[in-house]
């Protein structure tokens, strides 16, 4: 008997899963010929950092979950490869796809059977593992790359800032949620989120993450050199209370060290609750210094802008208010709809007990 419940709707989500990641590569192509036909190839080498840097991370992670000595093998996929073989593949950068088989099999055959039992189990498990994969490429390439894109579209006068990109924004959102629902279905003691509760955590993640992406794009507009030591000044602060948090995610020290650094650049951009216990005040002071310095790089924005239209101040002004409003919505936010906060240390010790 299963422990967990595998619907026709995670189903769903894992077959819209394979389509996004054919998507992605699809754009991502499409983005790297288009910088080197125009010959942008500063803007063509940071895509390329971006690409490879989150591709790596990425990849490191899938293989330390495979390597774990209390990892099984149980899927015909997984089954088709030594751990030597598995290794390669990762080498190659293609840990990931292997991993969508992996999931799609265990989706597959967990939905046709129709039964709670071992299967649904690992179905959950697998899924888990690659959605938070998902996440980590989320905040390691795609927000990376967003910036990128309209600071570039800015400097060209080739955007209005009113448009920033709300596609692109909303599939972070969307990562985001879906990873939420993830981790709150793989604890038992939490209640599964509803459709209205993932609703609301999707639209208070748009009003937080645009509004950061856009104060990081208007800045880097206007200083674009200021913006990597702004970036690494505010990581290593992020780092630190990473640190004192005390987290407990994966078996090696090495590869804890390497979650608290990744957690460190998912703070620059969202909140991702990663301690024990009650989170309410450490969010509050993130999202505290986050404001703080969405105000700094709209004023300096605003400072360089001065001797234009005043309708630019107006727009920096915008942007704090909207997060200022996310913040507000967040914290607010009734009991009924708002989902309660989850580690993902939790989950993982979850899936070990439940692989023993």
């Amino acid at each position: 008997m299963g422990f967990f419940k595998y619907s026709w709707l995670d189903f769903l989500f894992t077959c819209l899963g394979l389509l996004v990641l054919l998507v992605d590569i699809v754009l991502d192509t499409l983005a790297i010929v288009t910088f080197y036909q125009e010959k942008a190839y500063m803007g063509l080498g940071l895509l390329l950092i971006f690409l490879l840097g989150s591709s790596f991370i990425v990849q490191v992670y899938s293989w330390l979950w495979y390597s774990d000595g209390s990892f099984k093998r149980e899927t015909l996929v997984e089954r088709c490869f030594s751990l030597k073989q598995l290794k390669l593949l990762h080498v190659l950068q293609l840990g990931i796809y292997f991993r969508h088989a992996d999931v799609f099999e265990t989706s597959l055959r967990s939905y046709l059977t129709k039964q709670n039992d071992s299967h649904t189990d690992f179905a959950v498990f697998l899924s888990h593992d690659l959605s938070l994969l998902r996440l980590i490429e989320t905040f390691t390439e795609s927000c990376p790359q967003l910036v990128l894109m309209v600071t570039i579209m800015l400097r060209r006068g080739q955007l209005s800032p009113y448009m920033m990109h709300f596609s692109n924004t909303a599939a972070i959102g969307v990562s985001v949620t879906m990873y939420h629902r993830s981790l709150r279905s793989f604890v038992l003691n939490k209640k599964q989120q509803n459709i209205a509760s993932s609703v609301v955590y999707f639209a208070w993640n748009m009003f937080l993450v645009s509004s950061r992406l856009a104060a990081l794009a208007l800045f880097a507009s206007v200083m674009p050199c200021f913006v990597f030591t702004h970036f690494f000044c505010s990581w290593l602060l992020l780092f630190f209370f990473v640190w004192r948090s005390k987290t407990d995610f994966m078996e090696s020290p090495g590869g804890e060290w390497l979650y608290r650094a990744t957690v460190g650049l998912i703070w620059y951009f969202n909140w991702f609750n990663v301690a024990e216990g009650r989170t309410k005040f450490r969010a509050l002071l993130y999202h505290g210094y986050i404001l703080g310095d969405v105000c700094l790089l709209c004023s300096l924005w605003c400072w360089k802008m001065i001797s234009t239209e005043f309708i630019w101040c107006m727009l920096a002004a915008k942007r704090v208010y909207l997060y200022i409003f996310g913040t507000r919505f967040v914290f607010t936010l009734g009991c009924d709809a708002k989902p309660e906060p989850v580690c993902c240390c939790d989950c993982r010790l979850v899936q070990l007990l439940g692989q023993d």
